[in-house]
């Protein structure tokens, strides 16, 4: 059994939740609290696998309470999910966010899930998730076509000699090319060079 502790203001909905809960065969509740801060003692006798929190205007206070409750999973049930940070939300325990509007089906589900060890987000909030960009520390320049080529080259073994006559120009043009190509890379060896190019794509072997 997947044990429940729900937490909201309004002791209908606590009611209501529970009975919710209650329904389903895999789920029990353990425990039901509108004062978060006087039931924190609680916690370690009734060993919850997840607390469903419904947050509400009259719960504002709750959010630094959480921060009493350590090592606890949180369903948060919400009306108003602009007003939250996500990325600290799910820093202080929060492992699901769902509307007030979600269904019982719903609920559930994510109750399961987050006592499975999983995040559970609404598809209406994913927009809301600060995406960030990768940062490269060393951004590959586009090589040009000549370079691809040399590098190709570089990649089967040849020298400069070799990929000079092949190319049909001089030696000094393609130590021209080698170097650009090391800079681009970011290497400094045509070992690493045909690693690099293996990797990017622009070498087939």
């Amino acid at each position: 059994m997947i044990r429940v502790v729900v937490i909201a203001a309004s002791v209908v909905v606590q009611v209501g939740l529970s009975s919710l809960i209650n329904q389903h065969p895999q789920l029990t509740v353990v425990g039901t609290t509108s004062d978060l801060e006087t039931f924190t003692k609680e916690f370690e006798q009734l060993q919850p696998d997840v607390l469903l929190l419904d947050f509400s205007s009259h719960l504002s206070s709750t959010w630094t309470k959480l921060q009493l409750i350590s090592e606890q999973q949180i369903l948060l049930i919400t009306e108003d999910i602009e007003s939250l940070d996500l990325e600290n939300s799910l820093r202080s325990g929060v492992r699901g966010i769902l509307p007030s509007t979600s269904t019982e089906a719903e609920i559930t589900a994510a109750i399961e899930a987050i006592a499975s060890g999983l995040i559970v987000l609404h598809p209406d909030y994913l927009e809301l998730l600060p995406i960030r960009e990768k940062v490269v520390a060393n951004p590959v320049q586009t090589l040009t076509p000549r370079e691809i080529e040399v590098l190709g080259m570089l990649g089967s073994g040849l020298g400069n000699k070799a990929i000079a006559k092949r190319l049909q120009i001089s030696e000094h043009t393609v130590k021209f090319h080698v170097s650009s190509i090391f800079q681009k890379l970011a290497v400094s060896s045509r070992t690493e060079a045909v690693t690099a190019g293996v990797r990017l794509g622009l070498i087939m072997l």
